[in-house]
């Protein structure tokens, strides 16, 4: 059986919430164990939700992978955030939805240099909302690709998080499905793609970080479509 892989990220978490377990047991009592149990079950969460699985990422010139785990929340034309200096007219627009079950570990949907990255404060509002991409405490980077296209990856803080996690800077080079940063506790990524580009999702289909592809940046195909089934 494979080995729960913990991200360091989660490791003082992990710790705070195992000692405040402990000490609950150690109240004694019918409603310290009761307590003590409900610890339990929230650390095994907290194990679980900074997992950090190896992924097998597809390999081929023009793929868009998807940059975090999730369900395809919208498929759409927007424009990208002002502060990458990128247009002010509508791109094609991905977004991811992670819930607080979802691996929250982010990862570049293609290979590309991190041109410009900038942090924007803003509310906590439900990452499902579309206003979230505007109103919401964000992190966005601007990528060029290896083909010379440009896009932007956006990570929004949601309802519950408090935290944007970033290990890369200007200048970074990034291999497709490679970490570069995640989001505390319940979150979104969207991805902004240059209008020639294909998508490959449908909304309400689940995606896996590294993994799904989304779109080709390659002109000239037809957006997928899903039904329920």
């Amino acid at each position: 059986m494979p080995s729960l892989k913990l991200h360091p990220e989660g490791r003082p978490f992990l710790a705070a919430f195992a000692a405040a377990t402990l000490i609950l047991f150690a109240l004694g009592g019918w409603l310290g164990t009761l307590l003590g149990w409900v610890g339990v079950i929230l650390t095994l969460w907290c194990a679980y939700f900074f997992r950090d699985p190896d992924r097998v990422t597809p390999v081929e010139e023009g793929l868009v992978i998807s940059p975090a785990d999730g369900v395809i929340q919208s498929v759409t034309d927007a424009p990208p955030p002002p502060e990458l200096g990128m247009t002010d007219q509508p791109m094609r627009r991905v977004s991811v939805f992670m819930n607080v079950f979802d691996c929250h570990v982010n990862r570049s949907p293609v290979d590309g240099e991190i041109v410009l990255s900038a942090y924007r404060p803003g509310k906590f509002l439900n990452a499902s909302l579309d206003k979230a991409s505007v109103d919401n405490e964000r992190r966005a980077i601007r990528l060029a690709a290896s083909d010379g296209s440009e896009l932007a990856v956006v990570q929004i803080a949601g309802l519950v998080a408090r935290r944007i996690v970033s290990w890369t800077q200007d200048g970074a080079q990034l291999k497709a499905g490679e970490r570069f940063g995640m989001i505390r506790f319940g979150s979104r990524v969207d991805v902004y793609l240059e209008n020639t580009a294909t998508i490959l999702v449908a909304e309400g289909q689940r995606a896996i970080a590294g993994e799904t592809v989304i779109a080709t940046l390659k002109p000239g195909g037809e957006d997928r479509k899903g039904d329920i089934r």
